[in-house]
C-alpha cells in the first residue's frame, strides 16, 4: 500500500489535536492583567502539549519521508499512537486546571508513556515491512532514546504521587531530547 492516505490522515488529526489544545485555554472576562495569573498553569501546560505534538509530528513526518510503503498492521498501529496523542487535550487540560496536582499529572504521565510505546510499536512494524536490512532498521538500532524516555515516563508516573513538578519537569526533559528532529532519520534523509 501507499503511504499518502496514512500520511494525509495523520497530518489532519495533528492540527485537530492542536486545536484542541489551544481551545482549552479560555478567555479572561475582565480586562486587567491580573486576572492571567490563574491561566499560568493551563498556559504552561499548553506550551508542554503543544511541543510534544509539534516533536510527534516532525518525526512522523521524517519517519514517514524514508519508508514508502504500508500494510493494514501499520495503518492499526500509527491509529493506535493517535488514538493516545488525541487524549493529550484531556490530560492537558486537567493537569492545567487543577495546577499540576498528583493524579493529573500522572495521568499525564500515563498518555505520554502510552503514546510513546505506540510509536515504538509503529516504528517496529515499519521496520518489519521493510526488512531488517533496511536503512530504516539500520538508523533505528537498539533504540537507546525511545527506551530512556519511556523509562523515564514510568519514573515520572511514580515520582508525581510525592513531588507532581518533579514529573512535569521529567516531561519537559524527555520533550526537549526530542525536540530536534530524530538525527538517526535526518541521515538517511541526507544520502
Amino acid at each position: 500500500m501507499h503511504k499518502n492516505r496514512l500520511e494525509a490522515f495523520s497530518d489532519g488529526v495533528f492540527a485537530i489535536i492542536i486545536t484542541i489544545l489551544v481551545l482549552e485555554l479560555k478567555i479572561p472576562h475582565a480586562d486587567n492583567i491580573s486576572n492571567l495569573k490563574p491561566l499560568i498553569p493551563v498556559f504552561i501546560s499548553y506550551v508542554l502539549s503543544f511541543l510534544y505534538v509539534g516533536i510527534y509530528w516532525n518525526n512522523h513526518h521524517h519517519l514517514f519521508h524514508v519508508v514508502d510503503r504500508v500494510d493494514g498492521k501499520l495503518l492499526w498501529a500509527n491509529l493506535h499512537l493517535l488514538f493516545w496523542l488525541s487524549l493529550l487535550p484531556f490530560a492537558t487540560g486537567w493537569m492545567g486546571e487543577n495546577h499540576f496536582s498528583t493524579w493529573p499529572v500522572a495521568l499525564y504521565g500515563i498518555v505520554l508513556l502510552m503514546a510513546g510505546v505506540a510509536w515504538t510499536i509503529m516504528a517496529r512494524r515499519l521496520i518489519w515491512v521493510h526488512g531488517k536490512e533496511s536503512k530504516l532498521a539500520h538508523a533505528y538500532g537498539r533504540d537507546l532514546k525511545g527506551r530512556i524516555s519511556i523509562l523515564i515516563y514510568v519514573v515520572a508516573i511514580l515520582v508525581a504521587m510525592f513531588y507532581p513538578w518533579l514529573s512535569f519537569s521529567l516531561y519537559s526533559v524527555v520533550a526537549f531530547m526530542w525536540l530536534p528532529p530524530d538525527p538517526r532519520i535526518e541521515r538517511i534523509l541526507k544520502h
